[in-house]
């Protein structure tokens, strides 16, 4: 006889896991994340809110996906990608 088994909290057995597709190459990512800061510092040193749109660049390199790129099928991974012989 088979014992019943109360279902985890996080596990919903019909949903099957699907990795998020990067689209940020690592130069792309270093871009954003150096002009991310700096409109974060910007907007710290001239006392405006715009300094928290630095938050997006640094967002999208942390994750290497960016929304844009998927609806314009954009993707700079490329680059990152070692042409064999």
């Amino acid at each position: 006889m088979r014992s019943a088994r109360a279902p985890d909290a996080l596990d919903c057995g019909h949903i099957q896991e699907v990795p998020m597709k990067h689209n940020v190459g690592s130069y792309d990512a270093a871009v954003r994340y150096v002009a991310g800061w700096l409109i974060m510092l910007g907007g710290v040193h001239f006392g405006s809110g715009w300094g928290w749109l630095g938050v997006l660049p640094l967002l999208t390199a942390g994750f290497a996906y960016c929304p844009l790129y998927r609806v314009f099928h954009w993707d700079t991974t490329a680059s990152d990608r070692r042409i064999a012989p």
